[in-house]
């Protein structure tokens, strides 16, 4: 394997993994391959990853961003990560509205966003002129309605009542009321997702994301022309440009909060590129001779931008190993990636481990003691090798 340090030499390697979604957190899935890794002698540094998804604020934080609990209404609590030099904070969709956040225990229609516009509010209060919204793991399907709704909009119905800011009220609204909105000039919104899905249509928030989180039936179809109306509705209200951003690739992120996000003057930016930048990737590459990566689920996506595709591009020359939970990539696609073998804990164990964290952490741990072996000894081959 060219790269390698010689053998009287410890080879330098950089383990840079995502999350094992639902299983393991990115920190401990590093932490557990660096473990049989540096037992064998290898130079490890450990660099856990996100890519605007959940665990963006644990990896923040290990990056070296403080950890802020912040109150949301209804005296929930959430963390974002800060970083006071740089005036940036981290607001973490899942961990806010979220499929583990107490929101996904309602009725899908009556889910909200209110929680991230909250989230965004202390943000500023805290000194954070840079604001990244993580789009990834929403529970809600509401077009940003509650997002807007907790920067100051009120949305009102026919009759002048003022609307619960929730999916079920898309169609409902007749009047927006834009007074007392929260200005966000002063801060820079970054939208960090990998999701390319306009708001409406087959390709659109509720269509694609909409039975994930619990719509159905009849209630796709009201969510989708609720969007509809509620697109229509803010172009009449002032918001001249709100129908062209519906259409614009990633609205459809986080159940309408990438087009919400927009409406305000967010830059969207790769989820993935983005979070390497934020988290100091090239400066942790540049002193490795290998790259380990990884993800829960190694799979068709994984060639539409995520993670470990990301990692392999911006690694070269260097060899890019992943380590997954499952690999259902042919290993004759692997080379497209950029990827040069995969190491897959289902294979290894003989069984799923995603509902195992013990399982899988002891089987990365010993990944990690066979990795520092075979990169002691490199192979001469170049040919991408799926490992059982």
């Amino acid at each position: 394997m060219s790269g390698v340090h010689a053998q009287d030499e410890p080879v330098r390697v950089l383990i840079a993994p995502d999350k094992f979604k639902g299983s393991l957190s990115a920190a401990r899935v590093a932490r557990a391959i660096g473990a049989g890794l540096a037992a064998a002698g290898a130079h490890v540094h450990e660099l856990p990853l996100a890519d605007g998804g959940d665990g963006s604020i644990e990896a923040a934080v290990a990056a070296g961003f403080e950890r802020v609990a912040i109150q949301l209404t209804g005296g929930r609590s959430a963390d974002l990560a800060l970083q006071r030099s740089s005036a940036t904070a981290v607001v973490e969709v899942a961990g806010t509205c979220g499929l583990s956040t107490p929101e996904a225990g309602l009725p899908a229609l009556r889910r909200s966003s209110q929680a991230v516009g909250t989230a965004v509010l202390r943000a500023q209060e805290l000194g954070a002129r840079r604001i990244v919204l993580a789009l990834g793991g929403s529970s809600t399907t509401d077009g940003g309605i509650g997002f807007l709704h907790a920067l100051g909009a009120r949305f009102l119905d026919e009759r002048g009542v003022v609307l619960a800011p929730t999916a079920a009220s898309l169609p409902l609204v007749r009047e927006v009321d834009p007074c007392g909105m929260v200005q966000l000039r002063g801060s820079e919104l970054v939208l960090a997702t990998d999701v390319d899905n306009p708001l409406c249509g087959p390709r659109g928030a509720a269509a694609v994301f909409g039975p994930q989180k619990g719509l159905s039936g009849q209630q796709l179809s009201s969510t989708e022309a609720g969007l509809r109306h509620f697109v229509h509705t803010l172009t009449g209200a002032g918001w001249a440009r709100a129908a062209d951003l519906a259409a614009f690739p990633g609205a459809g992120a986080a159940g309408g909060l990438g087009w919400a996000g927009m409406l305000l003057g967010g830059r969207q930016t790769s989820g993935a590129q983005y979070f390497l930048d934020l988290l100091g990737f090239e400066e942790a590459v540049a002193g490795c001779d290998v790259v380990i990566t990884g993800e829960g689920r190694l799979d068709a996506q994984t060639a539409g931008g995520k993670l470990p595709q990301a990692v392999a591009a911006r690694s070269a020359p260097r060899p890019v190993i992943a380590v997954v939970g499952r690999c259902d990539v042919p290993v004759e696609d692997l080379h497209r990636l950029g990827i040069s073998q995969v190491h897959s804990i289902s294979q290894l164990a003989g069984r799923d481990t995603a509902t195992e964290p013990v399982i899988t952490l002891q089987v990365l741990h010993e990944v990690g003691a066979r990795l520092a072996q075979d990169l002691a000894h490199p192979s001469a081959s170049a040919q991408p090798v799926l490992t059982s």
